[in-house]
């Protein structure tokens, strides 16, 4: 994924801006995907590939915001540059306030957009790793017994080895083993490392309760 080249989905219903802009991202460096239509976008698009979307807000059926929107309820959160030729300041906030990255005025200058363009995929190249490291985290936390997992909360609550022994019934040489295992599963060396990799969890550093 860290070295595939970005993907920009471009979606317009005018011809010649979709081959303009397509042919503009390629000579850049880009992949470009053209689609001439939202349904055609939503039926195609691929959220695995990283990269962002060029979106134009006036289109037949679905506008730029509304397919942006049916982005966000299927889980998706693609980057999205919303470009338009009838751009005022409502729809521009419509535009930021539904979750663009930037909003562009046809006619569209190709530095404006390659710069546009140039941080979108940099804002989905940090959500991935973001991503892809939490779900580093969820599958470490996956590896810990019932017991390990007892332990886990309790530390992270900040309680002592002697009083999470008492609470769970055993001896506190028992629980400073657990407590090992149960860094080194999580792949952390200090109680601080474990604490922020709780609340990246979601893990209640107060109730001491583990995410449903």
């Amino acid at each position: 994924m860290t070295t595939a080249i970005p993907t920009v989905f471009v979606v317009d219903d005018d011809p010649g801006v979709l081959k303009a802009l397509t042919r503009l991202l390629r000579l850049a460096g880009f992949e470009a995907c053209a689609f001439n239509s939202s349904q055609s976008f939503l039926e195609g698009h691929d959220p695995a590939t990283p990269g962002c979307a060029v979106l134009d807000i006036a289109m037949p059926g679905l506008n730029g915001i509304e397919v942006q929107r049916a982005l966000t309820v299927s889980g998706s959160h693609r980057p999205v540059i919303f470009v338009t030729g009838r751009g005022d300041i409502p729809t521009s906030v419509r535009a930021m306030k539904a979750g663009a990255v930037d909003f562009l005025t046809k006619p569209v200058m190709d530095k404006d957009l390659l710069a546009a363009v140039r941080n979108a995929v940099e804002v989905d190249r940090v959500a991935r790793a973001a991503e892809m490291e939490l779900q580093s985290m969820r599958d470490r936390l996956a590896t810990l017994t019932p017991r390990e997992c007892e332990v886990l909360t309790h530390v992270v609550a900040g309680q002592l080895n002697k009083q999470i022994a008492a609470d769970l019934g055993t001896v506190e040489k028992t629980i400073k083993v657990h407590r090992a295992r149960v860094m080194e599963k999580m792949g952390v060396r200090s109680l601080a490392d474990l604490v922020r990799v709780a609340q990246r969890l979601g893990i209640s550093t107060a109730t001491s309760t583990l995410p449903r």
